[in-house]
C-alpha cells in the first residue's frame, strides 16, 4: 500500500485504530499493530504512539501551525550591520561575532546595534544565509578553482604513453618521478627548486627520455605541476593533462608507491646538497634510469578478484622489466609505440649488454661515489658557513 500524503496517512491510522479496537487489544497484539502501521506509514515508534493517542480521542486530523511571534525580530538594517562586522573582521565564528555586536552596543554605546546585539550565536548563522546578506567581501582563505588540467582518473587504454608524475623532496633538492601506467617505464630527474627556471627544461628532458610518445600527463593537484608553465609545455607537445580527483587517493597511487620503493629506498632520507643536482642527474641518466627500466623487474596485475564483501583483490602474477613489458604490449597489440628515431634493435644493445646483477654492481659502485661526493660537499658547506 502506498500512501502519498500526510492526510492519507492520518486517515489510515485513524481507521485502523477504530477497526481493530486498539485499546482493547493485548500487549502482544498492540505490538503487531504498531509494526504494521510503522511499515506502511514510515513513521517511527514514538511518533506512532503520539498519533494513536490522538486518534483514540477522536478523529485524527493535521494540526494547523501557528507561529507564536509572527513579527520579524531582525530587520534588513540589522542584517547589514552583521554583514559589515563580518567584512571588517573576515567573518569570525558566530560566538565571536556576537561578542563584537554586544560590545558595540554595551561598551561603545552605538545605539544602532541595540537590536542585533541581542542575537544568539546560532541565529547569526541563519542571518548569514539570508538573501540580503550579500557576503560580497573577499575571503582571503577561500579556494579558487584552477582551470588547468581535467579532473578525471587517468585512462591509459592499455597503451604505453600515459604517465603519472610526482615530486619527492629531499631537503634542498627535489626528485621528479614519472612512471608509465602500462609498462611502468620510470624516469627520474633532479632539480634544486620547483620553479620556472628549473622545471621547464627538466620536464622537456624527462619527457624526451621516454622511448615512446607521451599522450597523457597525470599528477596530483599540487602547484608544482598544475601551473601555466607546465600547461604551456604540454600544449606545445600535444599532451593531454589530467589531475587527481578529491578523495580518490588511488588516482596517483602508482607513482606514490614508486616514490617509496624506488626513490626513498635508493636515495634515502638524508640531506642532499643543492650543488649535487648535476651529479645526481648524470647518475640518473647514465645508470639509475637504465637500471630501473632494463634490470629491475616490476609486478603487473594479471587477475582481479572480487571477494564476498565486494572488495577487489588484485593478483600480481607477472614480474618482468618495463622494457620486456613494452615489447610484450607492442607484440600483443601489433603496433610499434616507439618514437621514429628509436627501434627495438637499438634498445636491445643497451638492455642486454650487462646482466641484471652485473649492472646492479656497477650501479651500486657509482651510487657510493655519489654519496661520498655529497658528504664532501656538506663538509665544505659547513666550513664555509662557520
Amino acid at each position: 500500500m502506498r500512501l502519498c500524503s500526510l492526510s492519507d496517512k492520518y486517515k489510515f491510522i485513524d481507521r485502523t485504530i477504530d477497526r481493530l479496537d486498539y485499546h482493547k487489544l493485548k500487549r502482544k497484539e498492540k505490538r503487531l499493530v504498531i509494526s504494521y502501521l510503522k511499515k506502511l506509514t514510515g513513521y517511527k515508534k514514538a511518533q506512532l504512539f503520539r498519533l494513536i493517542g490522538r486518534a483514540s480521542l477522536g478523529n485524527l486530523v493535521r494540526k494547523k501551525y501557528q507561529r507564536k511571534n509572527p513579527n520579524t525580530v531582525y530587520q534588513p538594517f540589522d542584517v547589514k550591520l552583521l554583514e559589515e562586522t563580518d567584512e571588517l573582521h573576515f567573518r569570525l565564528n558566530s560566538a565571536a561575532a556576537r561578542e563584537i555586536l554586544r560590545r558595540e552596543h554595551e561598551i561603545f554605546h552605538h545605539q544602532e546595534y541595540a537590536n542585533i546585539s541581542k542575537v544568539s550565536s546560532s541565529h547569526i548563522n541563519n542571518l548569514r544565509k539570508r538573501t540580503i546578506y550579500k557576503n560580497s567581501w573577499v575571503n582571503g582563505t577561500k579556494t579558487n578553482e584552477v582551470n588547468i588540467g581535467k579532473t578525471v582518473p587517468p585512462e591509459a587504454n592499455n597503451m604505453p604513453g600515459s604517465i603519472r608524475i610526482d615530486s619527492v623532496s629531499q631537503r634542498d633538492v627535489f626528485h621528479i618521478n614519472a612512471v608509465d601506467e602500462v609498462t611502468q617505464w620510470e624516469i627520474l630527474i633532479c632539480v634544486p627548486q620547483i620553479s620556472e627556471r628549473y622545471l621547464s627544461p627538466a620536464l622537456e628532458i624527462l619527457l624526451g627520455q621516454f622511448p615512446f610518445m607521451i599522450f597523457n600527463f597525470h599528477s596530483d593537484r599540487g602547484s608544482e605541476f598544475i601551473n601555466k608553465i607546465v600547461a604551456e609545455i604540454l600544449n606545445k607537445l600535444l599532451i593531454n593533462q589530467t589531475k587527481s580527483r578529491s578523495r580518490h587517493c588511488n588516482d596517483n597511487a602508482l607513482v606514490e608507491s614508486k616514490n617509496g620503493t624506488v626513490v626513498r629506498k635508493n636515495m634515502g632520507y638524508c640531506h642532499v646538497n643543492q650543488k649535487m643536482v648535476l651529479a645526481i642527474n648524470k647518475f640518473y641518466g647514465d645508470y639509475f634510469n637504465l637500471y630501473l627500466n632494463f634490470h629491475r623487474p616490476c609486478g603487473f596485475v594479471t587477475e582481479t578478484r572480487v571477494d564476498t564483501k565486494g572488495r577487489e583483490r588484485k593478483i600480481y602474477g607477472q614480474y618482468t622489466t618495463p622494457y620486456e613489458k613494452l615489447k610484450e604490449v607492442s607484440k600483443k597489440l601489433k603496433k610499434n609505440f616507439l618514437k621514429p628515431e628509436q627501434s627495438f634493435g637499438k634498445i636491445d644493445i643497451i638492455a642486454y649488454k650487462y646482466s641484471d646483477n652485473e649492472f646492479a654492481k656497477i650501479l651500486r659502485s657509482k651510487q657510493e661515489k655519489l654519496f661520498d661526493l655529497n658528504i664532501k660537499m656538506e663538509k665544505v658547506t659547513d666550513l664555509g658557513s662557520n
